[in-house]
């Protein structure tokens, strides 16, 4: 892997992007304080019809980075976010990062053994969350639990006349309004009203840890990509390098999740870098993008191809004025040709495809914004970034033009390396590249292509699901004799998880309650939306399940959908 890389896809930029970046000293709040400073009174969020200010929202951060103070958090401990895309979510984030305290990445999809199995790893001091997820942590062992939790309401976030509508929704969708207080539950609203003085961090940012960002193992076990602040600062470098867009303009729709590194980066680091207004919304629910959309008239809108797709296939998308958008990135599953051709249409955008992994932060690669998009393509890679393509086996290369072999990049964006697993880190790191366990071919102009992905990974709608950790679940069932998991194709989604199942002799099951036992155990999108049953299942001389046979012998047809 050493010698010199050869850089054909430099040439290939658009006019006015630089061939590499410079990072900026500093750390992520020193970004964000200078957008403070520069835009005080320019909307940094709007959730809910209420806006808050650049000024106001970084003076929230301190007083939660006061109140993480006061409670004992210092330098290098770890704090949970279990959130949505939320105000309290960037308020929390940036106070933790002020006092440098790492994130920990939570989903809120999270339940069960999923919820529990991350934060035994993780082993944050605290948590942050709303009181409509208090029940789901509640729930687990209390060995793994944090020893201090903030909790909030959600109707906190809302403008003042709309907070007695929000506790009565939540009442009629059968959620909490309220939590337990105790010495180990604090009301966030109590917690932010006290002192607010707090000693601002100063490490290096090149090896301080801002965020433990979980993603799958070969395994499935949970672990998490330690993301420095140099890591992610690079990275929204690269993306404004590549975007272009001018500061204290733009105005983005975050309607991918902030837990998710796609939107940690996109959709929530790199607005605020700039100055922007962020759109907050709780859930991607296509009717309500597009109000948000004709209301405020974003600029920008970073989705999955699922979202894109749906909004193309609305039924009245064609009352809303969707022409205000200019730049989008689609990313975390390919993106269909028809798919970018139709939403371009819709709108005058222009939607380029792009692709990152979770280890670098995560964005590597993208079409040009104003430049040559080719078909089926990830794009070229970012500047500052480089791409081999090595022999899947050996790990060695650079392969010859237009062979097909793994995908590795390096870049200042590329991870310090996994939490405690070195063996998982020697592995994805070796020689300052990142592998990433994708095979692919590069053209010879620089332009990337994916073969295929992470072996037996599944994409649901963006979201990652190894096999083996719902068949662990499957396995838990008391008639199942043997079970598989895997991936088949979805018009919605672009894949869903099919169980096939062995049942024991002399038992019986509906496939309703394989797919209900499995919901009560771990996030829904990881649960199968249909069930097959077979007296064996396909196995390789060594026992291996064989998975590709069973996705091959998928015939489209669910034996029982998910409700």
């Amino acid at each position: 892997m050493s010698g010199e890389v050869e850089r054909p896809w430099r040439s290939h930029y658009a006019k006015d992007v630089p061939k590499d970046i410079e990072v900026p000293a500093g750390r992520i709040p020193d970004l964000v304080a200078e957008a403070v400073r520069r835009w005080p009174t320019r909307p940094a969020l709007v959730f809910g019809g209420a806006r808050l200010s650049y000024r106001r929202l970084w003076e929230a951060s301190g007083r939660f980075a006061a109140a993480l103070y006061r409670d004992g958090f210092r330098s290098g401990d770890r704090l949970a976010l279990y959130l949505p895309n939320a105000p309290l979510y960037v308020i929390a984030y940036l106070g933790a990062l002020r006092l440098g305290v790492t994130v920990v990445q939570v989903s809120p999809l999270y339940i069960g053994q999923d919820l529990g199995h991350l934060l035994k790893d993780a082993k944050p001091r605290g948590l942050v969350c709303f009181e409509i997820h208090y029940p789901n942590l509640a729930k687990i062992d209390a060995d793994v639990r944090p020893p201090l939790v903030y909790v909030a309401r959600l109707r906190e976030f809302f403008p003042a006349y709309l907070r007695p509508f929000v506790n009565l929704r939540l009442q009629r969708m059968g959620l909490p309004t309220g939590f337990p207080r105790g010495p180990t539950v604090h009301p966030y609203r109590s917690a932010v009203r006290g002192d607010g003085e707090f000693p601002e961090d100063r490490g290096d940012p090149s090896t301080q840890v801002a965020v433990l960002q979980y993603t799958g193992g070969t395994t499935g076990r949970p672990k998490a990509a330690k993301l420095s602040h140099r890591n992610l600062i690079a990275n929204v470098e690269q993306c404004r390098a590549w975007f272009r867009a001018e500061p204290g303009t733009s105005v983005v729709l975050a309607s991918i999740p902030f837990f998710h590194i796609y939107g940690l980066t996109v959709a929530l680091n790199y607005p605020l870098f700039e100055g922007a207004t962020i759109l907050l919304e709780l859930r991607p629910e296509p009717a309500e993008i597009l109000r948000l959309i004709a209301r405020y008239h974003p600029t920008q809108f970073p989705a999955v191809p699922a979202l894109y797709q749906a909004i193309n296939h609305h039924p009245d998308v064609g009352r809303y004025d969707l022409k205000g958008i200019r730049a989008c990135l689609s990313g975390s599953a390919p993106l269909p040709l028809e798919v970018k051709r139709r939403f371009e249409e819709l709108t005058g955008a222009t939607l380029v495809e792009g692709y990152g992994l979770t280890e670098a932060s995560p964005v590597t690669h993208a079409n040009p914004i104003g430049g040559e998009q080719r078909s089926g393509s990830i794009g070229l890679p970012l500047p500052g970034t480089d791409q081999r393509i090595v022999d899947a086996a050996s790990g060695v290369g650079p392969l010859p033009t237009g062979e097909v072999g793994e995908l590795a990049v390096r870049g200042p964006q590329v991870m310090l390396g996994y939490y405690e697993q070195p063996e998982e880190t020697a592995m994805a790191l070796r020689d300052g590249w990142l592998f990433t366990g994708d095979l692919a071919r590069v053209d010879a102009d620089g332009y990337c292509y994916i073969v295929d992905r992470k072996k037996d990974m599944v994409d649901v709608g963006g979201l990652k699901v190894f096999p083996r950790e719902v068949e662990e679940v499957l396995y838990q069932h008391p008639d199942i004799a043997e079970a598989a998991a895997v991936g088949v194709p979805d018009p919605e989604h672009g894949e869903v998880i099919k169980a096939f199942v062995v049942v024991k002799p002399g038992r019986t099951l509906a496939p309703e309650d394989v797919i209900a036992f499995v919901r009560e155990r771990i996030a829904h999108y990881k649960a199968p939306r249909s069930v097959e049953f077979r007296t064996e299942l396909p196995r390789s001389g060594v026992q291996k399940v064989l998975r590709r046979a069973l996705r091959e012998g998928h015939d489209g047809e669910p034996t029982a959908p998910a409700r």
